[in-house]
């Protein structure tokens, strides 16, 4: 298939990516390398893949001519947006509005009409729920995003629902829960959490360390793309991706203290503003519309995390 992933140096775009071209499929990328994190870090992610064919326009995608890009493209991963829940207050918010919602209309826009496209796999976030009042939480649930970020992400799944039903969009929306693993990006937890456990930092805790959280690998969101790639879903669908690791952050550190064999120093602080207390994702529907459940359990996760971590940071 001729597909295009975007955000594709991303932590997730760029591993879907090359499991695409693993498969085989003609895959072009399109990334922005906006400053939110070490560009240096991105650039690495694709370089493997463009010698493996891999062809990467390297602009956003509220800049680029969209009709060229998108010629003949039979599925579109849409891995692209602006990330980060803490940084979306105040003036922060006019990019999270160009990246998450402005850029993913002019994307649908340009496909209209398409008489190629099959799929329009579309990355969204469990952030868009807030403080669930069902835990695990079921797509049917009224969304109650607690920050500016979520609500970017929640809007975006709107017009792909609004784009599948007048103009025959294929969208599906899958909402991703804390996605870790090696790779990740450098301001999220468990990439903070392993690099000062490798370095014997002391590690920065937001609030108590009893919020919870579902975490989910990498490789097991990977695979739930890949198979929405062939699964036979409604158009405009909304589906879970969530790991089934229900944890505290402070059951976190207490498998990273049985990871390294030693104590860590850690230093709680103040609840950050659009964080919520809990997250549990019901994964029934993934699997029986994707035919998809997640197979790495946290431990084993974060050992590998914890590997890369040593390797790069150490």
């Amino acid at each position: 298939m001729k597909i295009l992933v975007t955000g594709a140096a991303g932590f997730i775009g760029s591993r879907i990516a090359r499991a695409l071209l693993a498969q085989g499929h003609e895959v072009s990328a399109i990334d922005s390398f906006n400053g939110y994190y070490d560009e240096s870090i991105k650039r690495r992610n694709v370089e493997e893949l463009i010698g493996k064919g891999l062809r990467l326009t390297d602009k956003s995608i509220n800049e680029v001519s969209l009709p060229p890009l998108l010629d003949g493209v039979e599925a579109v991963f849409h891995q692209a947006g602006q990330p980060g829940v803490r940084p979306s207050w105040g003036a922060s918010f006019e990019g999270y509005i160009d990246n998450n919602v402005a850029a993913t209309q002019l994307l649908l826009e340009a496909l209209k009409g398409s008489r190629t496209l099959k799929k329009f796999i579309y990355a969204s976030s469990s952030s868009v729920y807030g403080d669930a009042e069902t835990m695990p939480t079921p797509e049917n649930v009224t969304p109650n995003p607690r920050s500016p970020y979520g609500v970017t992400k929640l809007a975006a799944e709107h017009l792909c629902n609004v784009y599948a039903k007048n103009f025959d969009i294929p969208s599906i929306s899958l909402r991703y829960f804390t996605v870790y693993g090696p790779g990740q990006r450098p301001d999220m937890a468990f990439t903070r959490f392993c690099k000062a456990a490798v370095n014997g930092n002391t590690i920065s805790v937001y609030g108590n360390g009893e919020q919870t959280r579902d975490f989910t690998y990498v490789d097991d969101v990977v695979k739930a793309n890949l198979r929405a790639l062939v699964a036979d879903y409604t158009p405009g669908d909304v589906v879970n991706i969530a790991g089934g690791t229900h944890a505290s952050v402070n059951d976190v550190l207490d498998i990273l203290r049985s990871l390294t064999s030693r104590d860590l120093s850690v230093d709680y602080s103040d609840v950050a503003l659009g964080d919520v207390r809990c997250t549990s994702g019901d994964t029934r529907r993934a699997q029986a519309v994707l035919g998809w459940k997640p197979a790495v359990d946290l431990k084993e996760g974060l050992a590998q995390q914890l590997s890369w971590a040593d390797e790069v940071f150490s």
